[in-house]
């Protein structure tokens, strides 16, 4: 085809049965690994609340605020951990056999986080989650970006990233419909939130269609091969990563344009479900509800949250990709971190009964999980075959150590600082969503890569 064609063609024409088969897996891969992520963010409440009291600690809303920070640190270093071990391996044996562990990881450990019996148990089954959890992106990005063709790569890894939130508000649906099993008293003496942590183990079944039909992409496949032919490269290797002065600024620079996304979303986004949790319980509780009833109705709004979060976040996802075709990618995040900024400060802020949980929260997360279309579309724009999951691990897992501050220090707001306010929540949420303003800091010193192919040395590119 002439350029005038290729511009002219959908660009889902481009793609063959099997470019279709690898989207849809990884796209599934990465749904359940959100899903994971979701049913945590539902579930920690409730999990909080019943794991302190085995711990010997009363469980007030100040404590469960805090506790539940620390989990959430706990998970995003499991995370981080992951992201960087898992990166090189995708890199060292290969996209495909790397993504299968990762997913059998996650699956796994969050199906034991439903045993838990205490508040330590439980974080130590999250870490551990996480580190499948933070293994699987950078793989599944890798393996999109190097079997797609060049015309349909950024609209296809924009449909996985967007597709992520399928997972999200599966595990919205999975709160809703326990919940109200809950509320019903249909689940007896077992809690929804050990349930919801149960199904969480079922994608673990995906791995098994990973190994026997997913091959490794043919550029890794020749850069494995140049390796064993000549030795000038190494696979998946940090030292070679931070040797070449072109990539060692890349990925520093992407450590911190990652790092203000993950913490607004970890650290401030997903608590907007413990803030609908404190707005609605009120509500409940002058209506006269108590005890399993209120918990029941409390895992049903949740969800509902959730949903509504997800709704806007699947249009934001795959509206960056698209808009940074046209604009280019530094306009794009540069506006989608001012929107970030704007749309948290909203919710946490002004949100205060039922209606404004179905217009806020589409909007919020239209504008924050925007930015996590355009870390999947970009980070693998920065980095040559040999170091691609390595450097889209480093980028996005790192600031993952530094984002688990995030949720530390916002337990830390809300329970220590602002927590004789009358909703401390608010408070500590508005005070870190400036947060999302650093990331424009950043944005000068990084490449534009649109419409540029994958980079496959240094040589002629921006330092």
């Amino acid at each position: 085809m002439t350029n005038t064609q290729d511009s002219r063609t959908p660009w889902w024409a481009c793609l063959t049965r099997y470019h279709w088969f690898v989207l849809t897996v990884a796209a599934l891969g990465w749904l359940f690994d959100t899903m994971d992520q979701q049913l945590f963010n539902l579930a920690r409440v409730p999990a909080m609340k019943e794991l302190l009291v085995a711990s010997g600690v009363a469980p007030s809303p100040a404590d469960v605020a805090k506790y539940g920070g620390y989990a959430t640190s706990i998970f995003l270093l499991g995370w981080a951990t992951g992201g960087i071990a898992f990166g090189v391996l995708g890199d060292r044996i290969g996209r495909a056999k790397t993504m299968m562990w990762t997913i059998l990881l996650y699956s796994i450990c969050t199906g034991l986080s439903a045993f838990s019996q205490n508040f330590w148990d439980f974080a130590f089954y999250r870490f551990i989650t996480g580190l499948g959890v933070g293994g699987e992106f950078a793989v599944g990005v890798a393996l999109v970006a190097e079997v797609m063709p060049d015309r349909a790569r950024p609209q296809a890894i924009g449909l996985l990233q967007a597709l992520s939130t399928v997972g999200n508000i599966t595990a919205a649906l999975t709160s809703i419909g326990l919940g109200q099993l809950e509320q019903a008293g249909t689940l007896n003496n077992f809690k929804a939130w050990r349930l919801m942590f149960l199904i969480g183990a079922l994608p673990a079944l995906l791995a098994l269609l990973i190994r026997r039909r997913l091959k490794e992409p043919e550029r890794w496949q020749a850069a494995k091969a140049a390796k064993q032919t000549t030795g000038s490269i190494q696979l998946g290797s940090y030292g070679e990563l931070f040797r070449s002065p072109v990539w060692r600024k890349r990925a520093l620079l992407g450590v911190g344009l990652a790092c203000v996304g993950v913490i607004g979303l970890w650290g401030i986004g997903f608590y907007s479900i413990d803030l609908s949790r404190s707005v609605l319980g009120k509500a409940f509780e002058a209506q006269g509800l108590t005890g399993v009833e209120l918990s029941g109705k409390l895992n049903v709004w949740a969800g509902i949250t959730s949903i509504m979060l997800n709704f806007g976040a699947f249009f934001g996802i795959y509206g960056f990709s698209a808009l940074s075709q046209r604009i280019g990618r530094r306009p794009t995040f540069a506006l989608g971190f001012v929107c970030a900024f704007l749309s948290t400060a909203m919710v946490f802020w002004y949100m205060r009964s039922f209606n404004d949980i179905f217009w806020m929260m589409p909007i919020m997360g239209f504008c924050i999980l925007s930015l996590f279309g355009g870390y999947a579309v970009y980070f693998p724009e920065l980095f040559p075959t040999h170091l691609r999951s390595t450097g889209v691990s480093f980028c996005y897992n790192v600031g993952r150590f530094v984002a688990a501050l995030g949720p530390l220090f916002l337990g830390q707001l809300t329970g220590v600082f602002f927590k004789d306010y009358p909703e401390p929540m608010r408070y500590a949420g508005l005070t870190m969503c400036s947060v999302f303003l650093l990331g424009i800091l950043f944005l000068p010193f990084l490449p534009e890569t649109r419409g540029l192919p994958l980079p496959e040395s240094d040589r002629g590119l921006s330092h």
